[in-house]
């Protein structure tokens, strides 16, 4: 029986706004990825929440990922809808789930305008925005189900949003197909490559 298992578990909700708002260089920022990407792996092996089957806790070493990387580190325009709209996300399981249409994140990727619809859990439970999208590396060097973002909640007077790619994830479906897990909508599939965060974790 499939688990209805919630996927915003703290140890995949591994968040990088740690990060000062202080532009960094290239090297303390890899290395601060870096050691949040060990936490990451270090949960995965030994975590209760960890979607790693028991046998396989015991040989897993390390999520994948592409190298940190400043260009990808993106402030995009944020508006707000006053009054987000209930909508029904897709689930992996055939199932739907209830979320609010929050709001629009629009910024540039190699020079092309690119746009993604911001989520919230509409039951009020989750603290943080959610936002899941799909790119050009899906299905060969990422999870072919898509990746995720979150991202803390703006204050009102706040018309940018950090979109940290070096932190999608993915979610855990792509480790264990026993979870139920929401598929990106049309509206959120990019037509550009983002090769910045957690890649394919099986080959």
């Amino acid at each position: 029986m499939i688990k209805k298992i919630a996927i915003a578990l703290a140890v995949i909700g591994i968040i990088f706004y740690s990060l000062n708002d202080t532009k960094l260089d290239i090297s303390t920022f890899s290395a601060q990825i870096n050691k949040a990407r060990k936490e990451k792996n270090k949960s995965f092996r030994q975590s209760e929440n960890s979607p790693l089957a028991t046998a396989e806790k015991a040989s897993f070493d390390s999520l994948k990922y592409y190298p940190a990387n400043l260009e990808f580190v993106i402030n995009a325009a944020i508006s707000r809808n006053e009054k987000p709209d209930t909508v029904t996300m897709q689930m992996s399981d055939n199932r739907t789930e209830k979320y609010l249409n929050w709001g629009k994140a629009k910024f540039d990727i190699e020079k092309k305008p690119q746009q993604l619809t911001i989520y919230l859990k509409a039951s009020g439970k989750d603290s943080t925005l959610f936002i899941p999208f799909t790119d050009l590396t899906n299905g060969s060097e990422t999870y072919g189900g898509g990746r995720y973002l979150d991202a803390p909640v703006p204050k009102l007077n706040v018309g940018e949003l950090k979109l940290d790619f070096n932190s999608a994830y993915n979610p855990f479906c792509a480790y264990n197909n026993e979870y139920s897990c929401p598929v990106p909508p049309a509206d959120n599939r990019l037509q550009v490559a983002i090769p910045a965060g957690e890649k394919s974790y099986h080959e």
